[in-house]
């Protein structure tokens, strides 16, 4: 594939998006950066959620770990069937009766002013790594694709990639990422159907043999009954459960969108419509994964003896497969489609992240409703610029240490920095004590360093037990624990909010 093609390709792509935040950023508030003025229509939330949910890390992670790991994502995702439940019935009506922008200064209202920072602090850490990682990835992609051939080095790649995204999203907030992540989503589900068409095709596959053949694999398995097995089913049921609730419903990012919506009603249809959608994509990102290697093998592509794939332990890189595939071995178009879908399906995740970034750091630390709007324009810019370098530096670091799949990556690195989250909102929604309130920073951190010790010693402590996704509910049990430990009785008349 030409570099000059795909040049072109990516910069027609990044016309039509910046048009967008042109007619989309005019006489732009901090409202309407934050949260869309509280007017978006719930379908448009649901559709656009798809994109920012899903990122360049299912595109190429979820297909990829077919490889060694079947279907056993599936229980993952039908475990965010039952997170998305508790968001919509639980979460949802607590921040729209608080009229929430950040979604933490719930804790500062139910706990005290620590407690408040804390929170919005593990919530930086958190999206800035995840985005980070999904942004790491689109890079490397862009990198063999173009970059490599043209000498051009890694890092000017990664900085190139930000740029563009801040130069859609730096004016208008949210209320452009609304018609951008439509846009984007639209075309990333277009390329993964296209990817499966194009592979099927080439293989002689009626949609009944690619049906059958994809059933038949031993990819695709999905149930793992050996509970030590980081495969186990209940085990990822469990996880993707928790991680749905953590890494949508306590996460600044989803919920920037959510609260976006009209009224509460809106909000919850647009989540349960999602729902069942969002499962549905991610069944089709498995069936992809199993077509993709089929592909390989019908080529006779031995593809662990290729070097470029593999990482640097000498294993299978599963994340370098689809993109070495589709800039190598598919033809002309597919190729195409597959380079649009993976900028399409990261920046839509990426954009959104970088603009809950900014609105958490103005709201929960900068207390930018204060201030003048001209002022609040000129420190909204500033911060979103200065989170753009964050993410930059993180990609970099990342480039250095990477020797695992990234949707392992991504989902491990939550289950550390976000569990204070789950501790932190489920001792607040399920209890009715108060804490002290200086401690709570100390007992979050220290229940990480534990949660990191424990998974690091689990094999020989744990009688050969390995940690998967499910460290989120170890370090998320861990803090509620030690939250207990520095609780009181509540008082005799508690604020309103104390619990639900």
């Amino acid at each position: 594939m030409s570099p000059t093609l795909v040049l072109s390709l990516i910069a027609g792509y990044f016309a039509v998006l910046i048009v967008i935040a042109v007619l989309t950023s005019r006489k732009v508030t901090s409202e309407s950066f934050f949260v869309a003025d509280r007017n978006a229509p719930w379908y448009m939330v649901a559709f656009a959620m798809i994109g920012t949910s899903l990122s360049g890390v299912t595109f190429i992670s979820v297909p990829g770990n077919v490889y060694g790991k079947s279907w056993s994502y599936l229980a993952v995702a039908l475990g965010f069937v039952a997170g998305y439940l508790v968001i919509g019935t639980v979460l949802l009506p607590l921040y729209y009766r608080l009229q929430l922008v950040s979604i933490y200064s719930y804790l500062e209202q139910r706990f005290g002013y620590w407690s408040y920072k804390t929170g919005a602090l593990f919530f930086l850490i958190s999206r800035s790594l995840g985005s980070a990682l999904r942004l790491y990835l689109v890079a490397g992609v862009l990198q063999l694709a173009v970059f490599d051939a043209m000498g051009v080095p890694f890092a000017v790649t990664v900085v190139v990639s930000i740029l563009f995204i801040y130069l859609y999203t730096f004016k208008g907030g949210l209320k452009t990422i609304l018609w951008t992540d439509t846009f984007q989503t639209l075309a990333m589900l277009s390329c993964v159907g296209l990817s499966i068409y194009f592979m099927a095709d080439e293989l002689n596959y009626s949609f009944k043999q690619l049906v059958s053949s994809v059933r038949e694999s031993s990819m695709s398995q999905v149930y793992f009954s050996d509970f030590r097995d980081d495969k186990f089913f209940w085990k990822q049921f469990a996880s993707g459960m928790f991680i749905t609730i953590v890494m949508t419903g306590l996460d600044q990012d989803l919920m920037q969108k959510n609260l976006s919506c009209r009224s509460l009603g809106e909000a919850q249809k647009n989540l349960f419509w999602f729902t069942p959608v969002i499962v549905c994509v991610n069944i089709l990102f498995l069936t992809l994964g199993v077509l993709m290697y089929q592909y390989a093998a019908a080529r006779g592509l031995h593809l662990s003896e290729l070097p470029q794939l593999l990482n640097l332990k000498g294993g299978l890189d599963t994340d370098k497969v689809f993109p070495y595939l589709a800039t190598t071995q598919f033809s002309l178009v597919a190729g195409v489609i597959f380079i649009l879908g993976i900028i399409a399906v990261t920046y839509a995740s990426a954009d959104s992240a970088l603009t809950a970034l900014t609105t958490s750091f103005c709201v929960d630390f900068l207390d930018i409703k204060k201030y003048p709007e001209a002022q609040q324009t000129r420190l909204r810019q500033l911060t979103h610029l200065g989170w753009s370098a964050v993410l930059i530096v993180i990609i970099l670091i990342f480039r250095a240490l990477n020797e695992q799949s990234l949707i392992d990556a991504v989902y491990k690195a939550a289950g550390f920095t976000y569990g204070p989250l789950l501790g932190l909102f489920a001792f607040g929604i399920f209890t009715r004590r108060s804490l002290r309130d200086r401690l709570v920073l100390p007992v979050c951190v220290a229940g990480v360093g534990l949660t990191l010790l424990i998974v690091q010693n689990s094999v020989a402590w744990l009688g050969g037990y390995k940690f998967g996704f499910e460290i989120l509910l170890l370090n998320g049990a861990l803090i509620l624990l030690g939250l207990f430990a520095i609780s009181r009785p509540a008082p005799l008349n508690p604020a309103p909010v104390a619990a639900v």
